[in-house]
């Protein structure tokens, strides 16, 4: 463990095996942090934070920190970020609220300079958040998931895994896994087939995924018609099962198609 005598660190914190924490660091109470884990300088980590192994605080983040809620009074509540996750320099993360009492960063996840992760997000494993990108309070971002620069997230949003979204977007309708969205407003753009050959899907697979979204946004067929008529024609697969379900289950509706 190494630790420079320019930070303030809570005798209360647990610090894991190997761990650095650089100078001006300031590490709260109730505070866990995991083996491996690097703290730069001049970054913040608040009570409640639970940080993984192997993770890399860059300088002048900010990590769970009290949420920007005006609900919220002063509950206990928590920051989990996994393992092998790299939160770059001046990221903001807050704590969740008494609505889902924590704020979640999966394993692997790569948040890049100035995102900010509201109360009661969800950001699932092997996200990549590009530089700037702003989510709001309960926020839902599934695996393997790329959001380019500048995007920004309305609340209660739902984006799903392998999605690729365009740098700028202005979010404020769920997105379906597997799909590419960008423009303004924000419109399916297709899937995406490159992120999901990166992945290690088969062009089968790919295929598959593509007639599931044919028919939901190129048959002219409202949600539940086009629904109806998926179930009725195309077998069941994993990925259309997921679709199906995610799509059904939005409480935001879905992005549409583009004009």
């Amino acid at each position: 463990m190494s630790i420079s005598p320019l930070a303030c660190v809570s005798k209360n914190a647990m610090i894991g095996k190997d761990v650095t924490i650089g100078p001006f660091v300031t590490i709260d109470e109730n505070v866990v942090i995991g083996d491996g884990t690097i703290v730069d300088s001049n970054a913040t980590i608040h009570s409640g934070a639970r940080i993984g192994n192997n993770c890399h605080i860059h300088s002048g983040a900010v990590v769970s920190d009290i949420p920007q809620d005006l609900k919220f009074k002063g509950e206990e509540s928590l920051t989990i970020i996994g393992d092998n996750t790299s939160i770059r320099e001046f990221v903001t993360i807050h704590r969740g609220t008494a609505s889902k009492g924590k704020t979640v960063i999966g394993n692997n996840c790569l948040i890049m300079a100035y995102c900010h992760v509201a109360h009661d997000c969800e950001v699932k494993d092997h996200v990549i958040m590009s530089n700037q990108v702003q989510l709001a309070g309960e926020v839902v971002v599934g695996d393997w998931a790329v959001l380019g620069g500048g995007a920004l997230v309305h609340q209660f949003t739902h984006i799903g895994k392998h999605v690729m979204l365009q740098g700028g977007s202005l979010v404020n309708k769920d997105l379906p896994p597997y799909i590419m969205a960008g423009r303004y407003p924000i419109s399916y753009e297709g899937v995406n087939s490159i992120g999901l050959h990166r992945r290690g899907f088969s062009e089968e697979q790919i295929n598959k995924i593509q007639q599931v979204y044919r028919i939901l946004y190129l048959s002219r067929l409202n949600i539940s018609d086009a629904l109806a008529k998926i179930n009725a024609e195309l077998d069941e697969f994993p990925e259309r099962n997921e679709i199906v379900s995610f799509v059904k289950n939005s409480k935001r509706g879905i992005v549409r198609m583009g004009i």
